[in-house]
This record gives C-alpha cells, structure tokens and sequence, in this order.
C-alpha cells in the first residue's frame, strides 16, 4: 500500500480544530497510510480512490470520527461502527474520544479502510430503500391528492430528493409543522428542485 500524500488545501481543517486536533491528525496519519488521496469535500477531509468517496474524518462535540461511506457493507468483526441516525442506510462511523483509543485501534482501523477500498474496488452498491418504504406525512399527503402537478412534479423528481423531501416532512411531531414544512416546499418541488438546492 502506498502512503499518500497530504494535501495543503486540507491543512487548514486540522490547523483549526479547537477540539479533537491531535485525535483527528492522528486519524488522518492512519488514512493517508492507505493508499488514498486526501481531498476537501463538505469542508472536511474526505479520502478518495479514483473518484470514489471511502472516508472522511469529522468532528462533533462529543466526539470527532472516521465516516465510512459504504460502512454499511463492512464486515465489521470488531463491532465498532454506528449508524448515526436511523434514517442513515449507508454510512458508518468509528467514533473516537481520546487519542490512546486511536493509537490502540491503529491496525484495526486500516484493516477496515483496506476493506472499504476492495468494496468500492469490487464495484459493491447498497440496495437503498426506495422512496416509497420511508413514511409519508398525511399533510403532505393530502397536498398531493389536491394537487396534480405538485404529485407529478414530485415523483419526477429522483428517489435521493424524494427521500430527502419525505423525511424533512415526517420529522416533526406537530402536525402545524409538518404543514409549513409542506407549505415551505411546495414552490421547490414544483421547480424540480431538491430540498436545500438554489
């Protein structure tokens, strides 16, 4: 395995961390030992073979982590990686909270990144769930039984903005809520647009 090799315009995420700094240059030690190139995607390092995103360091007030992008096809012998929230299918994280567990989990963590990189080799896709299985708020429902060009223009619209659009909708508790949220989004989906897009 070749080591890679850092790249400037990353530097800055690992210069600025108030929290986690020596846990994430560590982690960033271990990636770049695998053999990928070190890119800045979403304003964090992501680590990439030919395209292909594998893995990204991030950090969160408790606690900062390597991301796996296809974690959800990792063997996972260890039992380490976490599913962030329920709504997330593919990717995977290792959460860290000190350097030592780092160091400690060194060969573990490269036998994963290793993994990754032969799924992603193999041309490995995950069976996402469609849109269809995720739970559709009644307002939003009843929004597309009164519009037709609101329920033509959202099931023209493909299954990630679908998705996208059906969880921002169910997640709040209120009904009153959940109706502005529909409200809020209709002119965007008559756009064809997905939920945060210009």
């Amino acid at each position: 395995m070749t080591k890679s090799i850092m790249n400037p315009k990353v530097d800055f995420y690992f210069s600025k961390a108030n929290t986690w700094q020596e846990e994430i240059e560590q982690l960033r030690t271990i990636v770049l030992d695998c053999g990928l190139n070190e890119e800045l995607k979403w304003g964090v390092p992501c680590y990439t073979l030919e395209k292909s995103n594998i893995v990204l360091i991030h950090v969160f007030k408790e606690y900062c982590a390597l991301l796996f992008f296809k974690g959800v096809l990792l063997k996972d012998p260890k039992n380490i990686l976490i599913q962030q929230t329920e709504n997330v299918q593919t990717a995977r994280q290792i959460r860290f909270t000190g350097v030592k567990d780092i160091v400690k989990m060194k060969a573990t963590l490269k036998a994963y990144i290793k993994e990754a990189i032969e799924i992603e080799k193999a041309g490995l896709k995950v069976a996402l769930k469609k849109p269809t299985e995720f739970k559709m708020a009644e307002e939003f429902q009843k929004k597309l039984n009164e519009n037709s060009a609101l329920k033509k223009a959202f099931y023209a619209l493909t299954p990630g903005r679908q998705r996208a659009y059906l969880l921002h909708f169910s997640a709040p508790k209120q009904s009153k809520t959940r109706e502005a949220r529909v409200d809020k989004s209709m002119k965007q989906i008559l756009k064809g647009k997905g939920l945060n897009e210009e």
